[in-house]
């Protein structure tokens, strides 16, 4: 097992087909590929988040608060064995900084972890602290997987400071049945056609060069949250429904 644990701030973009077109070859002056990207190549990733029947933790992430944290598991393909590794975070955002505690285990691990409350054994002290993090939000939550999210990835990092790092996803898909990273990529898509999400992650502060980029190509900050769009989008089809069985009746 291994543990991943950083603070940093992030920033996200929703950017149309010819800004990306234009945005791609002027980073490159500065920034490369990210070693996942194979060959300059998208990388996929793919998550369950948890929460509970109310869906009580992503109505509070909206809700803007000054703190709040999301469970999820990870991976990085469709998992298929047991032995297969994936990724088992706790995102918390403190006023804006995001603090991500990630541990590495096997899917069976992992689930019998999740499902069953047997906890991996690990004589490291970093890695036991994490776990110890996860139990405590899994004794205070009442969660299980309630949504899929994958989408296709293009990381950059700059070429004179590692902190500072860019992604571009597209094909967001998201779903609420067959919660398993076994089942494959599929579901409902919540960009736009031709739209993909920028997000800037960073520990200090945004180089010039990319400010420069940005106010030329017209591309501003928003707030956009996967799993936040994929509620409310959610919310929005089940009072639909609701309405046409009233009208129905």
């Amino acid at each position: 097992m291994a543990i991943k644990s950083f603070k940093r701030y992030e920033k996200k973009y929703l950017i149309t087909q010819e800004q990306y077109d234009l945005l791609i070859p002027k980073i490159l002056n500065y920034m490369e590929f990210d070693e996942h990207c194979k060959n300059n190549q998208n990388y996929n990733i793919y998550s369950i988040y948890y929460d509970n029947d109310n869906n009580d933790v992503i109505r509070h992430s909206i809700s803007k608060p000054y703190y709040k944290e999301k469970l999820r598991l990870r991976s990085y393909k469709i998992t298929s064995k047991p032995e297969d590794i994936v990724f088992l975070e706790l995102k918390k955002k403190i006023n804006g900084i995001v603090n991500k505690r990630r541990i590495v285990l096997t899917f069976k691990q992992a689930i019998d972890f999740l499902e069953k409350g047997i906890r991996p054994c690990t004589d490291d002290y970093v890695n036991n602290q994490v776990l110890n993090e996860i139990e405590y939000y899994l004794s205070n939550h009442d969660v299980h997987p309630a949504v899929f999210i994958g989408y296709s990835r293009k990381a950059f990092f700059a070429k004179d400071n590692r902190d500072f790092r860019l992604t571009i996803d597209s094909k967001i898909l998201t779903r609420r049945e067959n919660l398993s990273l076994e089942a494959g990529y599929f579901g409902k898509d919540i960009l736009e056609k031709n739209q993909y999400l920028m997000e800037v992650k960073i520990l200090g502060s945004i180089p010039l060069w990319f400010t420069h980029i940005l106010s030329e190509l017209k591309i501003y900050n928003t707030h956009f949250s996967k799993y936040g769009t994929e509620f409310m989008n959610y919310t929005k089809e089940k009072q639909l429904n609701n309405q046409r069985r009233e009208q129905l009746c």
